[in-house]
């Protein structure tokens, strides 16, 4: 079978899309793993479907990680999913995915390439956890650490240590190591679970990165810069006490290519 794919980054955190408003494409974990594969499939730190739309809303949004199970809530995949979908030919963005609804606007459009603002779930609380770190739930669980010189910092080997603590149950957290830089500005780096190594950036984790930010430097500032390895991106929100509802997260959806894929069944390489 030959299936219709196109690639897209946000912030050098890359996607395989597959349009599958038609409601036909059934894929198994084998080859959602051998797809995203680098050595043996197109290679992506994820998979979406753009699926029909559940209800009241334009679309639904199914994310599976690159092991080929279904992830949580992905923020730079989710808008390079409505990135994708306005290409489909989808113009209103209020779509459902595996941790609610959301809703997203493009701000800045041209051939490959938008900016998307796309609003997250509202966050209940952002819980200390030892010193200088956080866990904190934005569609995702993750856990933030701050640190002094993120640059400097092994993320493969801290993070994988962090990722599969017992704390955090037999699902795991995603780890993110976070160094403010300025006012209103810090530096993210990811440990993601499901992808199990250090992606180039995650959006979820950098929302994580700025709130907790907020809490731990008693900031009044509600607009951030985050930067990551593949580029920056921007969060905003409202704190509510120890919560926060309207989060937004804006940054770029590349178009990278478009291709067809013969479908394997098997691990055969």
């Amino acid at each position: 079978m030959k299936l219709p794919f196109y690639k897209y980054h946000g912030t050098g955190n890359d996607f395989i899309l597959i349009n599958n408003l038609s409601d036909n494409i059934h894929l198994t974990a084998m080859q959602i793993s051998l797809l995203c594969h680098r050595r043996f499939g197109v290679g992506a730190d994820g998979l979406m479907l753009l699926e029909p739309a559940r209800g009241a809303y334009d679309y639904y949004m199914t994310f599976y990680n690159s092991d080929g199970a279904e992830g949580t809530m992905c923020g730079n995949g989710g808008r390079c999913l409505v990135a994708f979908a306005d290409r489909m030919g989808l113009k209103n963005h209020h779509f459902m995915a595996i941790d609610g609804e959301h809703r997203a606007s493009i701000t800045e459009k041209s051939r490959d390439h938008a900016r998307v603002r796309l609003q997250l779930r509202n966050v209940d609380s952002v819980n200390p956890y030892g010193k200088n770190s956080y866990v904190i739930n934005t569609g995702s669980l993750h856990l933030v650490k701050f640190v002094s010189d993120v640059q400097a910092r092994d993320v493969a080997t801290e993070g994988a240590y962090w990722r599969r603590h017992s704390d955090f149950g037999k699902e795991g957290i995603n780890v993110n190591f976070a160094e403010i830089l300025d006012s209103g500005c810090l530096f993210v780096r990811t440990f993601e679970r499901g992808v199990e190594e250090e992606t180039w950036a995650c959006g979820t984790g950098s929302v994580a990165g700025a709130l907790a930010a907020r809490i731990h430097t008693k900031s009044p500032i509600n607009h951030w810069t985050v930067q990551t390895k593949g580029g920056n991106l921007e969060v905003e929100f409202q704190p509510q006490g120890n919560a926060f509802e309207q989060v937004f997260l804006t940054g770029g959806a590349v178009m990278v290519f478009k291709g067809e894929v013969e479908l394997r069944t098997s691990a055969e390489k």
